[in-house]
């Protein structure tokens, strides 16, 4: 396949590779140069939780159990 650099230096993937890859808008890609090559590779998805994790405070300083038991009754 090819592809053409435009004249502010971009390019498209073409459909067949970013199927092929499960390149969606939004995907990351990080890119280096290897022997005069131009590689393109796709960044594992960020756990979308991961930065929220350990930051929730619970009211009163209950534990996570007591707190879902006052919460469901």
């Amino acid at each position: 396949m090819k592809t053409i650099v435009s004249e502010k230096g971009q390019i498209t993937i073409p459909k067949a590779c970013r199927e092929r890859l499960g390149l969606r808008p939004g995907t990351v890609l990080d890119v280096r140069t290897d022997r005069g090559r131009l590689v393109a590779m796709k960044r594992p998805a960020e756990d979308q939780f991961h930065k929220w994790r350990g930051r929730g405070k619970l009211p009163g300083k209950l534990t996570v159990d007591q707190y879902l038991g006052k919460a469901r009754a």
